[in-house]
């Protein structure tokens, strides 16, 4: 039995216009449903491939700010999402999130500035995350609001962070994944995507599959790198 506080989506075409460009990416426009079965979920793919553009969908359409943040910010520095949102409908589980937050690499910055706007209209001391470095920010992101039954999606939370320190997200993610939260990550990051259990959704190719670790191209290109990086060199630069 699907015990996830999302258990699935589902797709309205008939809400998309017929000139959106959602119907040129090759695996959303042949999405009508997709479930979801384990605590945390990989969308993996190539640059372009919808990954990002689902998890936004999901993102806003679970009730988020489309820029990041908890379910609290309400905010739009530049509205650049799409209209999947809108015609997503949210399979929900029996189980409430007590929590969650919605973190995009791409728009960190705003939701950063935002978070001191909004320190100073409460009674509680801001984050100052603009003062760390970008990744110690996203550390301290999954530190303070990585919690028990809550619901996380993270669009390439790598992207700040050393190797090092992926590995210190990876045990914050499991850690919580474990204490019945739920996690959709996009990610191009070997390291992540190791996480025992988790479910890897390929974007590659014309529908959405699920995919072993070691097929993914993070996996692969990385190992080959490392295993035959001068031989790997000297075919790509001469």
């Amino acid at each position: 039995m699907n015990q996830q506080i999302i258990e699935g989506i589902q797709i309205r075409w008939d809400k998309i216009s017929l000139h959106s460009y959602l119907r040129d990416i090759p695996v959303i426009r042949k999405l009508r449903h997709l479930e979801f079965h384990s605590p945390v979920t990989f969308f993996v793919g190539e640059n372009g491939s919808g990954k990002s553009t689902l998890l936004e969908a999901l993102a806003i359409a679970a009730g988020f700010n489309p820029e990041g943040g908890t379910k609290n910010y309400n905010f739009s520095t530049y509205d650049s999402h799409s209209e999947l949102c809108q015609a997503m409908r949210v399979v929900r589980g029996i189980r409430q999130p007590a929590w969650g937050y919605f973190l995009r690499a791409e728009s960190f910055y705003n939701v950063a500035t935002k978070e001191e706007e909004y320190a100073k209209l409460a009674p509680v001391m801001s984050e100052e995350l603009h003062k760390k470095s970008h990744g110690e920010s996203f550390l301290a992101i999954a530190q303070k609001h990585f919690r028990a039954n809550g619901l996380y999606l993270l669009d390439e939370p790598e992207a700040a962070l050393s190797p090092q320190r992926q590995l210190t997200l990876l045990m914050e993610i499991d850690r919580c994944a474990k204490e019945a939260s739920q996690f959709f990550i996009v990610t191009h990051s070997p390291i992540l995507l190791g996480i025992p259990g988790a479910e890897i959704l390929s974007f590659d190719g014309d529908r959405i599959h699920l995919c072993e670790y070691e097929e993914t191209d993070s996996y692969q290109v990385t190992e080959i790198f490392i295993n035959h990086r001068e031989q790997l060199l000297k075919k790509l630069l001469e």
